[in-house]
């Protein structure tokens, strides 16, 4: 696994090289994110009352296009943590290699004091298209959802919204057959391969436009579940309209999982000054009505099902570009049964063609138990520059 992981990377390199192969395409990023982050209380064993980290993150996406009908596609993530919360977790390589596919093409490549590289192929797939038809296999990005923070209606790859150096969202091993009943609609199923039952994954989805508006409707087996649900995606009055909603039912009863209800709803609006608006909530029938701590920061089992600990969380945000270059981005959510609060302050600027720095913060607010509350604040600071 670890030459094949070195191996692509240069393989990549080498055929963007080649000026004859023009069905070829090759592009990336290289980005430093550095984080200082301070804990709402001391962490035993440690005697600074902050932790500093840096990331440098290199992504490479390839694609080959063999014919007008099939695509060849692979796209490769590698990062180097280091630092102080390097130094002091030794373990936190392990939080980092987790692969939640049914082929580990994840792995820690090398290891030293106080740092570590990690890999990760979270694109690898064939694509073929012929008329009406559309066949897709292998890892890929299996994008249900509709609304832009809480996504009911994402049961094979869900994300969190705190994962925001990570654009483009993970992906899942599965083979995936559209067809195209029409300009505006199409039928999908999707099969997710798993080592067993409780991580295969079978749905269907049909989505369609009608009223000016896009609707979706989804069915099918989800790990431990049956799940059905559905969405829309439209505008009042030139503000974005969105919503979905899935309903999680247990396939046997007492094999561990829950009936749960899962919504989300959201509107979206640009004023003519060019402030953006965008607001919504999330309802998740399981949560907690109280105290909705218990999650780890660094949890990789998120679901489409538990978006949230809470019954009810509220989002807000603003945007506004202050100058073409230079952007401020202010975002929020609230728990309303237990108080904690998250604040997300970010501002952008344009230092030069495809290059940008970033500064922000995820600050959180709450007693001790909630769901906000136990997370401290982290003060991040990020370069990019994209190929």
């Amino acid at each position: 696994m670890k030459k094949l992981i070195i191996i692509i990377p240069i393989l990549l390199f080498v055929l963007k090289g080649n000026s004859q192969l023009n069905n070829w395409s090759f592009n990336g990023y290289i980005k430093d994110l550095g984080m200082y982050y301070k804990p709402k209380v001391p962490i035993p064993g440690i005697e600074s009352n902050y932790l500093a980290t840096n990331i440098i993150h290199n992504r490479l996406n390839f694609k080959w296009f063999a014919s007008n009908e099939l695509t060849f596609a692979v796209e490769a993530r590698n990062r180097i943590f280091f630092g102080q919360m390097i130094r002091e977790f030794p373990e936190y390589d392990q939080i980092v290699d987790i692969d939640n596919g049914y082929f580990d093409l994840s792995e820690t490549v090398f290891t030293g004091n106080g740092w570590f590289m990690h890999s990760i192929i979270d694109r690898a797939y064939f694509d073929y298209s012929k008329g009406n038809w559309q066949v897709r296999v292998g890892r890929q990005r299996i994008n249900w959802g509709i609304n832009l923070v809480w996504n009911p209606n994402d049961i094979f790859n869900s994300f969190s919204y705190f994962d925001f150096d990570y654009e483009e969202r993970p992906g899942t091993d599965a083979v995936k057959i559209q067809y195209y009943t029409s300009v505006t609609s199409s039928a999908e199923l999707v099969y997710k391969i798993g080592r067993n039952e409780d991580e295969t994954a079978i749905a269907g989805k049909y989505q369609f436009s009608k009223f000016n508006y896009d609707f979706q409707f989804l069915g099918g087996w989800v790990g431990k579940d049956y799940v059905i649900g559905g969405g829309w995606a439209g505008d009042i009055k030139g503000g974005g309209f969105r919503g979905e909603a899935s309903y999680f039912i247990p396939r046997e009863k007492n094999n561990g999982s829950v009936e749960a209800f899962v919504a989300s709803v959201s509107g979206d609006y640009t004023l003519k000054n060019s402030l953006y608006l965008h607001g919504g909530v999330l309802f998740n029938s399981h949560g907690a009505k109280g105290k909705a701590g218990g999650r780890s920061f660094f949890d990789q089992n998120l679901s489409a099902k538990m978006l949230s600990l809470a019954m009810y969380n509220l989002f807000g945000q603003f945007s506004f570009p202050i100058t073409p270059i230079f952007s401020a981005n202010f975002s929020g959510m609230l728990n309303p049964s237990d108080g904690s609060s998250f604040i997300g302050p970010a501002c952008t600027y344009s230092l030069g063609n495809n290059l940008e720095l970033m500064v922000s913060g995820q600050l959180f607010f709450g007693d001790n138990e909630t769901e906000y509350g136990d997370y401290g604040k982290a003060i991040f600071g990020r370069i990019k520059w994209a190929f």
